[in-house]
C-alpha cells in the first residue's frame, strides 16, 4: 500500500540530487510516494523516466543516538550483495545532512509480497504453503548467520565479544530516554536479563530485526525470499539474538491473552500450517548446529527490546517526528510484552 505523501524526500531535491549522483539526468523528472508500513525509518519509491529506486531515511525531527543508522544498513547490504542472502542492490549512499536533514540511501526495488496483515488472494493459500514459508525464513537466518563477515569485507562492522551485555545496556539506555511514567516493572526485566546473560556460542553477522514482514517474498514461488530488508539493527554478534527476536514475534495458532496483546505485527503466523516456535528453534538448530537450550533467554531479551521499541514509536509519535498512519496503541503493548519477558525467564518457555 502506498500513500501519497513526499514529506522527508521533496521531489524537487530528490530528483537534481540522484540526477547528478547516479550520472541520470533523467532522475530530475522524479515521483516520490511514501511506501506506508514503517515504525521506524522512511521509506519511498521513487519513479522516473530512468526507472525505479526505493529510498531509506530516518525519521523526520529528533531521532535517538546510534538509532535509524542509514550507512549501516547500506554498508550490511553492499557486503552481502555476492553471498547467498538476498537483499536489494545497493546505488548510492548519502552522508550529507544538507540534501534531505539526514543521511540517506537508494537501492533497487525488488518484486515481491511483505506480508504485513495477510497474503495477497490467491497466494499461499495452503497448510503446506505454509510450512513452506516457515522453512524459507529458517533457511535465510541460516543462511546469514554462515556468512564468513571477513570476506565480505564487515569484518570492521561490529565488536561481537561481549555483544548480548551491551545490548541489554544499549536497550535500557534507549528505554531511559523514552521512559513511560509509572512503568518500571521494565527496568526489573533489564537488570534480570543482566543478571542472567548467556555464554555466546558463536558470532556471526545478526540482523536485528529479523521477522516475516522484513523480507520480501517472491510473487510467485512460495518459500522463496527475495530480499530481507530493514537493516537498520544489523551488527556483529550472538545470532541467537535474531532467533530470539523471531520467535517473538511469532504467533502460533493456540496463542492467547497476554501473548496476543502483546503483538505489534500481523498475526498471520497464526494461521494453520505455520511452524510453531519449537518447531522454528528445532528447524534452526539443525541447520546451524547451534544449542538452543539458553533461547528462552534470548527470547526474553527480544520482548524487553521490542518494548522499548514501542516506547520509542510513542515518543517520535508524540514528537510529530513519524509520518503516515498506524502509530496509535502502542503505549498499550509494553506491559504485556514485559510481562510475557519475565515469564520466559522464569520458567525457561518460548512463551
Amino acid at each position: 500500500m502506498t500513500a501519497p505523501m513526499t514529506e522527508g524526500a521533496d521531489p524537487a531535491v530528490v530528483g537534481p540530487y540522484l540526477a547528478d549522483a547516479l550520472g541520470e539526468p533523467a532522475w530530475k523528472d522524479v515521483t516520490v510516494t511514501l511506501i506506508a508500513g514503517g515504525k521506524s525509518n522512511l521509506t519511498y519509491r521513487l519513479d522516473s523516466p530512468a526507472g525505479s529506486l526505493v529510498l531509506r531515511r530516518p525519521p523526520l525531527g529528533q531521532i535517538l543516538p546510534t538509532a535509524h543508522d542509514m550507512g549501516r544498513e547500506y554498508r550490511v547490504m553492499t557486503g552481502l550483495r555476492d553471498t547467498d542472502v538476498p537483499v536489494p542492490v545497493t546505488r548510492h549512499f548519502c552522508e550529507d545532512t544538507q540534501v534531505l536533514g539526514q543521511p540517506f540511501y537508494v537501492m533497487e526495488r525488488v518484486e515481491g509480497h511483505i506480508v504485513t496483515t495477510a497474503f495477497p488472494a490467491g497466494y499461499a493459500e495452503s497448510t503446506e504453503d505454509k510450512a513452506t514459508i516457515s522453512h524459507g525464513l529458517v533457511d535465510v537466518l541460516a543462511r546469514l548467520h554462515a556468512v564468513d563477515y571477513g570476506a565480505v569485507g564487515l569484518g570492521e562492522f561490529g565488536r561481537p565479544d561481549g555483544y548480548m551485555a551491551r545490548q541489554v545496556s544499549r536497550w535500557s539506555k534507549q528505554w531511559d530516554a523514552t521512559r513511560i511514567e509509572d512503568m518500571d516493572f521494565v527496568d526489573v526485566l533489564a537488570k534480570d536479563l543482566s543478571d542472567q546473560l548467556p555464554a555466546t556460542q558463536r558470532n556471526t553477522v545478526v540482523h536485528g530485526d529479523y521477522r516475516l514482514d522484513n523480507t520480501m517474498l517472491h510473487p510467485t514461488e512460495v518459500g522463496r525470499i527475495n530480499a530481507v530488508l530493514d537493516w537498520e539493527m544489523s551488527t556483529l554478534g550472538d545470532p541467537l539474538a535474531d532467533l530470539g527476536i523471531l520467535l517473538v514475534y511469532w504467533l502460533q495458532t493456540d496463542d492467547s491473552g497476554v501473548r496476543t496483546g502483546g503483538s505489534v505485527v500481523s498475526a498471520v503466523t497464526a494461521q494453520p500450517g505455520f511452524l510453531t516456535r519449537q518447531q522454528v528453534a528445532d528447524a534452526y538448530a539443525a541447520k546451524t548446529g547451534l544449542g538452543i537450550d539458553e533461547l528462552p533467554w534470548y527470547l526474553a531479551f527480544g520482548f524487553f527490546k521490542l518494548a522499548v521499541v514501542c516506547a520509542g514509536i510513542v515518543m517520535r509519535a508524540k514528537l510529530g517526528a513519524m509520518v503516515g498512519e498506524g502509530f496509535d496503541g502502542f503505549e498499550t503493548r509494553i506491559p504485556p510484552l514485559i510481562e510475557l519477558g519475565r515469564a520466559t525467564l522464569a520458567d525457561q518457555k518460548l512463551y
